[in-house]
């Protein structure tokens, strides 16, 4: 019977041209899959796995990046292979890329299209567990000033205070608004309540003479515009 060995298996136990360190030392980081980035974090593997099968199956078992993104520390300490230390590791990578997504507060970017703004919150706000309503604020040219947090919970009439939408907005005296939430199903498709709520907020925003442009729903890697579909809006 074949011996099974007790070693751990580490990247540098890797055959020269499967090493993701030295690929990415020679090919740099973009030529890498997401396995072989998240073995570099890793590190080490476990009894008779490589680091490189162990980020394979980390990334089958949450769903690939956007489940890990969505992973709690204690769902990555409980996975073979990761552990506290691994897991507070990987957090901090995804924090830290999160946080170059949001860095140089001087460049402000210009919000053209629903596609714009989805790009500024889809990353983050795709993977919350419970909803919420962000609010976009913009200038008079759509510059993108600040996305405050506003509301968290079940997005319906009864419940959302429409005044909460444009506080901040009054305070910088921004020009307009897109109001964005989620749906952590992930499904972006529209509800009865998310129609009733964007045409309380369109109508309290006229009062204000804020504009908004748009609302959208953000699922898991899509997301739905009411304005585009003509759902809220006044025609």
């Amino acid at each position: 019977m074949e011996k099974i060995s007790n070693a751990t298996y580490m990247i540098r136990d890797l055959a020269e041209g499967e090493r993701p360190r030295e690929r990415l030392a020679g090919l740099g980081a973009g030529a890498l899959s997401n396995a072989e980035l998240l073995a570099i974090l890793l590190r080490t593997g476990v009894e008779g796995r490589s680091v490189v099968t162990v980020a394979q199956d980390l990334l089958h078992t949450l769903g690939q990046l956007p489940g890990l993104h969505r992973a709690s520390y204690s769902d990555l300490c409980a996975f073979r292979g990761v552990g506290p230390a691994k897991a507070a590791q990987l957090l901090a990578a995804l924090e830290l890329g999160h946080r170059v997504a949001l860095a140089d507060p001087e460049s402000k970017p210009i919000i053209g299209s629903p596609a714009d703004a989805a790009a500024l919150i889809q990353y983050e706000m795709g993977s919350l567990p419970q909803e919420n309503v962000w609010v976009l604020l913009l200038d008079t040219r759509n510059h993108h000033l600040k996305t405050e947090k506003v509301y968290q919970g079940s997005v319906h009439t009864s419940q959302i205070r429409v005044g909460e939408i444009f506080r901040e907005a009054v305070k910088l005296n921004a020009a307009a608004v897109i109001v964005a939430h989620n749906h952590p199903s992930g499904d972006p498709s529209p509800s009865p309540d998310d129609l009733a709520v964007t045409r309380a907020i369109v109508e309290a925003g006229k009062l204000l003479d804020i504009a908004v442009l748009d609302h959208l729903v953000i699922g898991q890697g899509r997301y739905v515009s009411l304005k585009e579909r003509g759902l809220g809006f006044a025609e």
